[in-house]
């Protein structure tokens, strides 16, 4: 089943555990103003009844019977719309009802690729959650502008990475950039997604007219820690030119071995190792989707340097003693490759 002629944007949410908002997300987004919308719902192993949704006119759920994770989740219910616009909503955002058509709206634009809203702190909504998402050099991402007043991201700008908790992108340029990489399974599919967008030479936009409530929480989860890194290996080994990784091997090497140090003090090394393992077992996808993402792009990593940063954040970042001495270094030395590039 596609979506109805008249729908202007298919949102896809998934559904996993607990969901203790799920049902107030799907409400939302159904009372949005302005677009015509359908609502798909992803089961990825809810704990709640879904049956009710199932009896609201412009909602569906799919149950592909196992946890498909985000970024598979998300790709097949991608699959099951047919929308000129395809926004992809957290189970856990509360959309206002203007958001989705002022996404659709900038998404529309044929310079753009991908388009994220003021995703806000649900407890208290004057402060930030995200206005988008920077992209340090070492492929770390964080929330951006975490915990700072609303109106100081009052203006619409270029991004580094759109935030997952509430994006939108138009129909064609999902299908052409192949959704996120369904490997992943979850976390950094959002950073990937925007890096390879911008590589094919579409904007990636805040758009602090979409107003999105999220009930924010950061888990600190062995599983979360695993992936996160695992993942941005896996992108940064990817979506990065051969010469530019060349030049970061120093620094790369060396936040290895801090990675690893911080495992170990926090008990997560074995995820860390697993990681590894699974880089090494996995070596031929990882050549094999190399090559596919290099041979598609039409911006090089000189044109796309200035999207990444060489400051880690101490607010979304834990860092350590001597953190401003470190920052230094590292812009310091981001500022070298960008010449050497």
């Amino acid at each position: 089943m596609t979506a109805d002629r008249g729908t202007d944007v298919s949102v896809v949410m998934l559904a996993y555990g607990a969901e203790p908002f799920l049902f107030e997300a799907v409400d939302a987004v159904l009372s949005s103003r302005g677009v015509r919308v359908e609502v798909v719902v992803v089961d990825n192993g809810c704990a709640s009844d879904l049956s009710a949704l199932e009896r609201r006119s412009g909602v569906r759920v799919l149950r592909p019977g196992s946890n498909t994770g985000f970024a598979g989740g998300c790709n097949l219910g991608a699959a099951a719309t047919s929308a000129a616009v395809l926004a992809l909503v957290n189970s856990d955002a509360v959309v206002e009802p203007d958001a989705l058509a002022e996404l659709a709206a900038v998404a529309r634009r044929l310079e753009v690729g991908l388009v994220s809203g003021s995703i806000r702190l649900a407890g208290t909504p004057e402060l930030m959650n995200s206005a988008g998402n920077p992209v340090h050099v070492l492929g770390l991402s964080w929330a951006g502008g975490l915990g700072e007043p609303a109106e100081r991201h009052a203006v619409g700008t270029a991004v580094a990475s759109a935030s997952g908790a509430a994006l939108a992108v138009r129909r064609e340029v999902w299908d052409a950039l192949g959704g996120f990489t369904t490997e992943f399974f979850a976390y950094q599919e959002d950073c990937d997604l925007s890096l390879r967008c911008w590589q094919r030479g579409w904007e990636v936009r805040f758009v602090p007219e979409a107003v999105i409530a999220h009930h924010y929480e950061f888990s600190r989860n062995p599983l979360k820690f695993y992936l996160l890194e695992r993942n941005r290996l896996a992108m940064l080994l990817t979506v990065y030119g051969g010469r530019l990784l060349v030049l970061l091997a120093p620094a790369l090497l060396a936040l290895e071995l801090a990675m690893l140090a911080v495992a170990l003090r926090q008990g997560w090394m074995r995820q860390k190792l697993r990681g590894y393992r699974w880089l090494m077992s996995n070596r031929g996808w990882l050549r094999r989707r190399r090559r596919e993402v290099q041979a598609v792009r039409v911006v090089g990593d000189r044109d796309l340097a200035g999207l990444l940063t060489g400051h880690f954040d101490p607010v979304a970042l834990p860092l350590p003693v001597g953190a401003g001495a470190l920052n230094a270094l590292m812009s310091g030395y981001w500022r070298l490759v960008r010449r050497l590039l």
